[in-house]
C-alpha cells in the first residue's frame, strides 16, 4: 500500500503508524510509517521544545514513533487499540508543557503485512472552550460528574464536601480507591485532601509512606506532556516498571492493579492530584472522562480553598518568627472557653517574656532585637517540640502543653530556665501553672502569667542596670 499517497490526501496533520502485532497479544515496535507534510513541519518545527538540550531533527519515515512525539503508555494502547483491534478512536488531550488542547483521531487501516498492523493518527489544535463539542464524554457521565461537583458550590464544610465529592467519583469510577492529593512545593510536602475506599482494605494507602512528596514529583517526569497516567494492564506496569521504577515498586506493594491519574493544576500552578485505582479495565475510557471532567470542576475550587489556607496561614502566624500569633491564640483560647474545643486535663501554661529586648533595640538596632526574637522562639519550639507556642506580643510568649504529667511539665520548664538565662543572650523570665484541677483556662493563664511577673522582678532586682524590660 502506498502510505505516502494515503497520508497526503489529509487535511489535518497526520501520520501511518505502524504497530507489531505479536502472537501473545501484545506489542512490539510502533512506528510512523509516513506522514504529511504538516506532520512533518511539526516535527522539523515544533511549536515548543522538550528540554532544554532537545535538539530539530529531520523526519525520516519509519523511525519509532517516540522519536517525534510523547512517549506514553496511554498513546500506545491508542495506537493499539486502533491498528490491532481495528477501533476508532477519539480522544482530546491537554499539553501542560506548552497550555495547548487538541483533537485526536485514530483510525484503522484495513491493512497488515508481516505482523504489522495499520492506523492513521490525526490531530488538530482547538479552543478551550470547543472542548465540549469534540469532548467523548457521554451525556451521562457529564451529568453524573456535574451532580456531585456541584455540591462544592456554596458548602460551608469544604472538607466534609470535598470527602463526599471524592466518595461519588470512587462510585461512578467503579474503584477501589479514589485519592485527592494535595501538594506544597514551597514547603516539599503532600496531604491528603480526601480519600474514599471501597471497604474491602484490598488497597494499602500511599500516606504509609515516608517518600510521598518524592512520590508525587516524580510523577510530573512520567506525564511528559500528557495530561494523564493510564495503567491498565501488565503491558502499561512493565511500562512504568522502565520508567519510574520507584513508583512501580510502591504500586506492587500496595496491590495496586490499575490506575487513572490526572495532576490538578489551576492558572498553571500544580494542585495536586486525583486518582482512582483497581478498577474494571473495560471501562478506562469512561473513567478517564470522569475525572477529566472532575478536574475541570474542582480546580478553582481547590485554588480557592489553598488560597484561604494561605491567608489563614498568614493570618495566625507571626510573620517574624513563624510561630503562632496572638490572633491564633486568641481564637484558640475562645473556642476552648466556648466548649468547642476540648482541652485533655491535665495540661500546663507556660509564659514567657523576653528580657532586654528594649536595650538591645537601642544598643543594636531593631535587626538585633528582631534576632534575639528568632532566637528566643527557636528555644522554645526545641524545647516544647509539638506543642503550640504563641507570641503573644512584641517581646511575650505563651505555650499550651496538653496531655502530660506535672513531672514532665517541670522538667521542660527546668529545660528552658537552664537554656534561657543568658543575661548578655537570650534571657526569658518564665512562669507556669500546671492544671490537674479542673480550673477554667483562663484561671490556667492568669496564674501562669502572674508567675511570669515575678520571675521578671527577680530577674531585674538582680541585674538592676537592665531595668526596664
Amino acid at each position: 500500500m502506498d502510505f505516502q499517497k494515503l497520508i497526503d490526501s489529509f487535511y489535518s496533520l497526520s501520520c501511518v503508524i505502524s504497530v507489531e502485532k505479536k502472537n501473545s497479544g501484545g506489542y512490539g515496535d510502533i512506528r510512523i510509517a509516513a506522514a504529511n507534510q504538516k506532520f512533518i513541519d511539526m516535527v522539523e518545527n515544533p511549536p515548543f521544545v522538550n528540554t532544554p538540550d532537545s535538539v530539530i531533527r529531520k523526519f525520516a519515515p519509519n523511525c519509532p514513533y517516540d522519536k517525534y512525539l510523547p512517549k506514553t503508555a496511554n498513546f500506545e494502547d491508542l495506537c493499539y487499540d486502533s491498528a490491532v483491534n481495528k477501533k476508532t478512536v477519539h480522544t482530546y488531550i491537554h499539553l501542560n508543557i506548552c497550555e495547548l488542547w487538541f483533537n485526536m483521531f485514530f483510525t484503522p487501516i484495513n491493512y497488515e503485512e508481516n505482523g504489522l498492523c495499520y492506523c492513521i493518527y490525526s490531530s488538530e489544535q482547538i479552543e478551550v472552550n470547543d472542548i465540549h463539542s469534540a469532548s467523548s464524554s457521554s451525556l451521562t457521565i457529564s451529568n453524573d460528574v456535574l451532580k456531585t461537583c456541584i455540591k462544592l458550590r456554596g458548602t460551608n464544610d469544604f472538607r466534609k464536601t470535598i470527602n463526599e465529592v471524592i466518595n461519588d467519583t470512587r462510585t461512578l469510577c467503579g474503584a477501589a480507591v479514589c485519592t485527592l492529593m494535595l501538594v506544597d512545593s514551597e514547603r516539599a510536602t503532600c496531604s491528603i485532601l480526601a480519600t474514599s475506599h471501597d471497604g474491602n482494605g484490598s488497597v494499602k494507602p500511599i500516606s504509609r509512606y515516608d517518600n510521598i512528596y518524592d512520590i508525587a514529583m516524580s510523577w510530573l517526569e512520567t506525564l511528559g506532556e500528557s495530561d494523564c497516567i493510564i495503567i491498565r494492564n501488565e503491558r502499561d506496569m512493565e511500562f512504568i516498571k522502565n520508567m519510574n521504577y520507584p513508583w512501580y515498586k510502591t504500586l506492587v506493594e500496595s496491590g495496586v492493579t490499575s490506575v487513572v491519574l490526572f495532576p490538578l493544576r489551576h492558572n498553571r500552578e500544580l494542585l495536586g492530584y486525583i486518582w482512582v485505582t483497581n478498577f474494571d479495565t473495560e471501562n478506562v475510557q469512561c473513567i478517564k472522562e470522569t475525572l477529566e471532567l472532575t478536574c475541570f470542576f474542582i480546580s478553582s475550587e481547590i485554588a480557592s480553598y489553598k488560597m484561604l489556607e494561605r491567608l489563614e496561614h498568614i493570618g495566625y502566624t507571626d510573620m517574624l518568627t513563624g510561630i503562632n500569633n496572638r490572633n491564633a491564640m486568641n481564637n484558640r483560647i475562645a473556642a476552648i472557653v466556648s466548649g468547642k474545643e476540648v482541652l485533655s486535663e491535665p495540661y500546663g501554661i507556660v509564659f514567657a517574656d523576653l528580657n532586654g529586648l528594649k536595650r538591645v533595640n537601642d544598643e543594636g538596632g531593631h535587626y538585633a532585637g528582631d534576632l534575639l526574637l528568632k532566637k528566643a522562639a527557636l528555644i522554645l519550639q526545641e524545647v516544647f517540640m509539638g506543642y503550640d507556642i504563641y507570641r503573644t506580643g512584641g517581646d511575650e510568649f505563651m505555650i499550651i502543653v496538653p496531655d502530660c504529667n506535672e513531672l514532665q511539665f517541670s522538667e521542660k520548664n527546668k529545660i528552658l530556665k537552664d537554656r534561657s538565662s543568658d543575661p548578655d543572650n537570650v534571657c526569658l523570665s518564665v512562669g507556669s501553672f500546671f492544671n490537674d484541677s479542673g480550673h477554667d483556662i483562663r484561671y490556667a493563664m492568669r496564674n501562669a502569667d502572674e508567675a511570669m511577673y515575678r520571675d521578671k522582678e527577680k530577674y531585674y532586682s538582680e541585674h538592676p542596670e537592665r531595668k526596664y524590660r
